[in-house]
């Protein structure tokens, strides 16, 4: 399916327009714990304040995940919120067009009741005004929480305190007409869940760290197999240019993960799959033992690696790392996490 056009819909620059009136007065009265698609703030804020919520011992956790939350946005609970915010009529109406605009699927218009339009440059403020009715009941319970759109995480001390809390925000969030994701939220202790691609543990000191989650680095590794596969045809130099279109990016984002130690490994498995499809596109004996010679590798060693010039990821692994050096991968350009 896909969102109709502009003869169906607001021209996106009316909804510009909009947001550019709204935004700043909306977020003037949003929580002090929000953070999602709101000027000056991001997702490094949102888990700064995580982290020192848990440094402070509040580390039980209650990670709360809406279902398909866009798409479930109920029409008439937010344009109650926005009326009670806005008193221009005219102004409710072209929003209310906006979340009706239609979709498209299989040539036909179907037309929408809920959610919001996709990648819709109102969507987010719309989205901040409707969660914010909670954020004010959790700052008026005391909670320490943290949201970035639709996730939210509250911080408590026990597990008892954090299942009285998952209840509540069942509560609350019912009544905008909103579902908790039963299979994706619950409480735990700090190490077992995470944030925006976060997640926390206590190293020997007692000490709350940060690091990058589980599930992030295994989508990275996803992402890099993709670019690195070996029956991809593209030179090295292809190979790398995309390497250093994501793997800065990455690293920005995930600056604050304080485990040097994990990225560093992340930079010799990258090489070590870099060598690998560098043996595959040399094929046959001849030439590996010509190239790596060429590199300084010696005659015996060189030698080893021809003859079993198939065993790619094997051979990564062992000798030809004396030719196809870190210093060799520097010089063509792969960037390094660790560094």
């Amino acid at each position: 399916m896909r969102e109709l056009g502009i003869p169906c819909v607001l021209d996106r620059l009316i909804q510009q327009a909009i947001l550019q009136v709204l935004q700043p007065m909306f977020d003037l009265t949003f929580s002090e714990h929000s953070h999602g698609f709101r000027p000056g703030r991001s997702a490094h804020d949102a888990a700064r304040e995580a982290h020192g919520y848990l440094r402070e011992g509040r580390q039980w956790v209650v990670d709360v995940d809406l279902e398909q939350f866009f798409d479930r946005v109920n029409h008439d609970v937010l344009m109650d919120r926005l009326a009670r915010r806005i008193g221009d009529a005219r102004l409710l109406r072209l929003i209310r067009r906006y979340l009706k605009a239609g979709i498209m699927a299989h040539g036909v218009v179907i037309e929408r009741y809920e959610g919001t339009p996709q990648g819709g440059p109102l969507s987010p403020l719309l989205a901040n005004v409707l969660l914010d009715e909670v954020d004010r009941e959790l700052e008026h319970r005391g909670h320490a929480f943290v949201r970035y759109a639709d996730d939210c995480n509250v911080y408590v001390r026990s597990q008892r305190a954090g299942e009285r809390v998952m209840e509540a925000l069942r509560h609350l969030y019912g009544r905008l007409r909103l579902k908790v994701n039963e299979r994706k939220s619950a409480v735990g202790r700090l190490h077992e869940r995470q944030f925006l691609g976060y997640s926390f543990w206590l190293d020997r000191q007692g000490e709350v760290k940060c690091r990058v989650a589980p599930k992030a680095r295994q989508a990275f590794k996803r992402r890099v197999r993709k670019i690195t596969r070996r029956n991809g045809g593209r030179s090295i130099g292809a190979v790398v240019a995309d390497l250093r279109a994501y793997l800065p990016g990455w690293k920005r984002y995930f600056q604050l993960a304080q485990t040097p130690g994990i990225l560093a490994d992340l930079d010799g498995w990258i090489r070590h799959r870099l060598r690998a499809l560098q043996l595959r596109q040399w094929k046959n004996g001849p030439t590996v033992y010509r190239k790596l010679r060429k590199m300084g590798m010696s005659h015996l060693s060189a030698a080893r690696v021809a003859a079993n010039r198939r065993r790619w990821w094997h051979n990564a692994k062992m000798h030809v790392h004396f030719a196809l050096t870190t210093r060799y991968y520097d010089r063509i350009g792969v960037p390094q996490l660790a560094r």
